[in-house]
């Protein structure tokens, strides 16, 4: 059996998970724990992931973005095949613990798989439902320079 790594909440207060000083994360009924990463300086929303246990401890640990690919079922680090790693500054938690925000310094430029420096690069055009524009034109980085075509 694998070992907790964390202290479960529902075994604390609500007072001490809202205002103690111990990391209580609430991870959902799948193991996972939203993750809004920013960037440290600008504040910037860069990306959102999800974190297991072991994602949050090896980022705790070695102070790199590391999160849980639900789609390939594994642990992902950050700029391991890109080289854009992300350096941990600060790690957050919201109120109830049951979301963590990264404030991370991005090794090269652009974070986003698909050649932006966020993953946030377009949005709904004003007046639409359906339709989307991009806020943010030029790409960081060419992404089939970096993960191959």
């Amino acid at each position: 059996m694998k070992s907790k790594r964390f202290d479960s909440p529902k075994t604390k207060s609500k007072k001490e998970i809202e205002l103690g000083s111990r990391l209580l994360p609430k991870f959902n009924e799948d193991g996972l724990i939203p993750c809004i990463t920013t960037d440290a300086s600008s504040r910037e929303v860069l990306m959102f992931a999800w974190m297991n246990e072991e994602a949050l401890s090896l980022t705790l640990k070695t102070g790199k973005a590391t999160y849980y690919s639900r789609s390939r079922k594994k642990l992902w680090v950050k700029g391991e095949s890109s080289g854009r790693e992300q350096k941990v500054v600060q790690l957050l938690v919201d109120c109830d613990q049951d979301v963590i925000q990264l404030r991370v310094q991005v090794q090269g430029e652009g974070t986003c798989h698909n050649g932006y420096r966020s993953c946030f690069y377009r949005a709904v055009k004003n007046g639409s439902n359906d339709e989307l524009e991009y806020v943010i034109e030029d790409r960081a980085f060419d992404p089939d320079e970096v993960y191959g075509a």
